[in-house]
């Protein structure tokens, strides 16, 4: 039986990243040998000495949107939090819902002085709520105006500036959470990453908060995934499908894109273009159909993220090499540092 406890490892508070770098690409990359375990240092920039021409590096286009309202309870002036999670019809959201309690369906909700209003329908799943929003004007204008960036829970600083939390190439709004390893790319890293006959190919997973959700069950295989929207396009699939055809390396940037290609491919590892949901779990014992190499950030202790890259790596080198992360004060977590999986 796999463990959750086996996927544990101690991590300082103090290493926990609160802010993103001034330059994107200047983070640090630990870049971990799958097969000998060996682990070397290096700057981020750097990744690209590790691409070759024919390879192909796959992005999540997705892009956060601000899903996180402060309001309060008509009637009451009571305060409460609305998180975004999943738009279900036209101006019908899932949300999660603080104090939740005190929501019940028929609730009626209120934020930025009336701007926005909003009446609770029913709970469903988890505990999360079905609301209907009303506004004058674009819903995205809106949103714009009175939300917030969604931060992990264990970011505690303040955002000061938004794009921050998304990626240079964000492009599909719908995340409720950034695809993180995907934020020490710049533009120019890009360009030159292009320019080495690296194929770059975009995929849209929307990211749900559920990423953040702990394991609770200490027999990870009892663990419930949570649901995610994924979008391939013909132009992706081809990119994907080419490179693995001519013997190149499909290196997915993030657990997303991982998941993505993953749940797009055949039992012959041919990515199909199209979209569907997506509850894939990774974890070791996982045969790889597509991925060849990964690039990610670090992640919590015994969450499902750390499973998937101990799919990949096995547990021991991961958390070997998480531990030689910590002793050499990595920064972790969204706003943190990278590894390269090779």
């Amino acid at each position: 039986m796999l463990k959750k406890s086996d996927f544990y490892f101690d991590l300082p508070q103090e290493l926990i990243a609160q802010d993103p770098l001034e330059d994107r690409s200047a983070s640090r990359l630990l870049v971990l040998d799958k097969e000998t375990g060996a682990v070397s240092h290096h700057v981020f920039r750097e990744i690209a000495d590790y691409l070759k021409p024919g390879d192909c590096l796959v992005l999540n286009n997705t892009k956060v949107i601000p899903a996180r309202l402060l309001g309060e309870r008509e009637g009451t002036g009571a305060h409460v939090e609305v998180l975004l999670l999943k738009r279900r019809e036209a101006d019908v959201w899932e949300t999660l819902v603080k104090p939740g309690k005190k929501c019940r369906p028929g609730t009626a909700l209120s934020f930025g002085d009336g701007l926005l209003k909003a009446q609770v329908l029913e709970t469903v799943e988890e505990g999360n709520r079905l609301i209907r929003f009303e506004y004058k004007g674009i819903w995205e204008e809106v949103l714009d105006r009175l939300g917030e960036m969604p931060l992990p829970p264990y970011i505690t600083h303040k955002l000061k500036d938004r794009n921050r939390y998304q990626t240079v190439y964000a492009k599909y709004e719908g995340s409720a959470a950034a695809p993180t390893a995907g934020l020490h790319f710049t533009r120019e890293l890009l360009e030159q990453i292009e320019s080495k006959g690296v194929n770059i190919a975009y995929v849209t997973l929307h990211v749900g908060l559920g990423t953040f959700r702990p394991v609770k069950e200490e027999n990870i295989l009892d663990h419930h995934m949570h649901s995610e929207y994924y979008q391939i396009s013909e132009e992706a699939a081809g990119k994907i499908n080419g490179a693995k055809g001519a013997g190149g390396r499909v290196i997915c940037v993030g657990t997303t894109s991982c998941r993505t290609v993953e749940s797009a491919a055949d039992e012959n590892g041919i990515v199909h273009a199209g979209s569907d949901n997506t509850e894939i779990f990774i974890y070791p014992g996982y045969n790889f159909k597509v991925l060849d190499a990964l690039i990610t950030n670090f992640h919590l202790p015994e969450s499902t993220l750390v499973m998937l890259v101990s799919a990949l790596a096995g547990r021991e080198k991961v958390l070997d090499a998480y531990r030689e992360a910590v002793r050499e004060r990595y920064r972790f977590f969204s706003f943190g540092d990278a590894m390269f999986i090779k």
